[in-house]
């Protein structure tokens, strides 16, 4: 088979399938292979007519049909059947050669991968992909990670493929090995909270507003004309103005209240631990999700009391709606914060370096979370890089300070209410936190120390002290060599 094909994919189920016609839409002639080959020939017999596509059944036919360097895109399922797919190919390619990683892998396999491939004299990019199946096709966020002379011969064709904002594509290359990967990671984490906020606005506009769906659904609509602008905004109002054609039931009361996950946001989670970065906003979003789906336990807690239900008069509803909307965007400012200093941790720990406004300018189109207000935290990641914190903006800042009344007006009214708003109190939570100049962990350093011996740090003098509680007088001594 001659070698005309600029990139292959292998794997073909929705997203591959969806990624290779994007290719061949966009110009290029794309190799295509399915462990299973009744999957290409459909995509063949179904889309051949966009594009150049060459058919392979085997892999040593599929490595014949790619030109030099050859760039193979795996979008397979993460764990083990990548590791398969790896040592299917591997043997067959040559050095500077390439193995593309398109899937939710982890990125500390990622890293495992790059480090042996590398060895080996090839090339293996791990790179997120947001945007699903209708991205995928027409344009996604692309996150991808390797090396720097791997992006120089696959960058211009991802950037290609990828969504446009502005003229500018929604892809750059994130950092070496993992970044790309893990930052995809952190973006599917902000988008766990970034869900689960929205879902909590909708239950109390309808558990304490008052509000049938198809109402809930028109304040969406709204809302998604100013600041919270988003495509999950979009979408809300679209699903929560669906009506079943079953039943006539609101779409939403048809649906069992169960959410499910893949797993990226629990990965987020325990990452964040190990990193021991804060994102209280995601992980309760996560544990909100893994609550929802425990049916036993849901039915022990049922019968058992709950807050005082209030009617609310029109006006009252109006301005609780104003209210939520006022919590709704302080809280995704701080689940974002979130995910951003997860970033830049991670980037610390991993060595890499990582733009920050760059992710940002990548996120406002294609992918899941894209959203107005990217553009003005690209904006501010660019002309303050080493920016700590989002609340470091001005205009970001004097917003959350506006949201105040309202933000803590609405997370004590679900709680009087009974209305569970996990991550709307772990938003407000984490804000109340970092702001204080005083927290009540010197006491729990004085607990550390009393049952630990762990010791602890004075606020008036440096050092390392213990107190020897157990003797009279409870002496202090220094720990670390110096004089108490």
């Amino acid at each position: 088979m001659a070698a005309s094909a600029q990139i292959g994919v292998t794997g073909l189920a929705v997203m591959g399938r969806n990624l290779a016609r994007n290719f061949a839409r966009n110009g290029y002639t794309v190799a295509v292979h399915n462990r299973t080959p009744g999957r290409t020939t459909e995509l063949i017999e179904e889309f051949g007519h966009e594009g150049t596509f060459v058919p392979a059944e085997s892999p040593q036919d599929f490595v014949a049909a790619l030109e030099r360097p050859r760039r193979l895109l795996m979008m397979v399922k993460a764990g083990q059947p990548t590791d398969a797919v790896i040592e299917e190919f591997a043997p067959l390619l040559e050095s500077g050669d390439m193995i593309i990683d398109g899937g939710n892998a982890h990125f500390a396999d990622t890293r495992r991968r790059e480090q042996a491939l590398r060895r080996r004299g090839i090339h293996f990019v791990g790179s997120g992909v947001s945007g699903g199946e209708e991205g995928a096709l027409h344009g996604p966020s692309i996150m991808p990670g390797g090396s720097a002379e791997s992006y120089e011969v696959l960058g211009p064709m991802l950037e290609k493929i990828s969504a446009h904002v502005d003229g500018d594509p929604c892809c750059t290359h994130i950092g070496t090995d993992g970044a790309g990967h893990f930052v995809k990671m952190v973006h599917n984490g902000i988008e766990y909270a970034d869900m689960q906020l929205i879902a909590e606005a909708y239950h109390l506009l309808r558990a304490v507003g008052g509000h049938a769906p198809v109402e809930i659904a028109e304040i969406f609509k709204r809302w998604n004309q100013g600041r919270l602008d988003s495509y999950l905004i979009e979408i809300t109002a679209e699903v929560l103005a669906h009506t079943d054609a079953d039943t006539g039931k609101p779409f939403v009361d048809v649906v069992r209240d169960a959410a499910e996950q893949k797993g990226t946001g629990r990965w987020t989670v325990q990452t964040a631990l190990d990193l021991g970065s804060p994102v209280t906003a995601i992980a309760q979003a996560t544990f909100a999700r893994v609550a929802s789906s425990r049916a036993e336990l849901r039915e022990a807690y049922r019968s058992l009391p709950g807050g005082t239900p209030h009617a609310m008069s029109p006006q009252e509803r109006d301005h609780f709606t104003r209210d939520v909307e006022q919590a709704l965007y302080a809280s995704k400012v701080i689940a974002y914060d979130q995910g951003w200093t997860m970033i830049r941790d991670g980037a610390a720990e991993y060595g890499w370096d990582i733009d920050l406004g760059a992710v940002a300018k990548i996120w406002r189109g294609g992918c899941i979370i894209r959203a107005a207000f990217l553009d003005r935290i690209r904006a501010a990641r660019a002309a303050a890089p080493d920016l700590v914190s989002l609340l470091d903006e001005e205009q970001f800042a004097a917003e959350v300070a506006d949201a105040q009344t309202s933000w803590r007006t609405v997370v004590a009214s679900a709680a009087r209410q009974g209305i569970p708003v996990p991550a709307f109190s772990a938003a407000l939570a984490s804000y109340d936190t970092l702001r204080s100049e005083h927290l009540p962990a010197a006491l729990i350093q004085g607990q550390r120390d009393f049952f630990g011996a762990h010791t602890y740090h004075r606020t008036d003098r440096p050092g390392t002290f213990h107190t020897r509680w157990a003797e009279p007088g409870r002496p202090e001594v220094r720990t670390d060599g110096g004089a108490a």
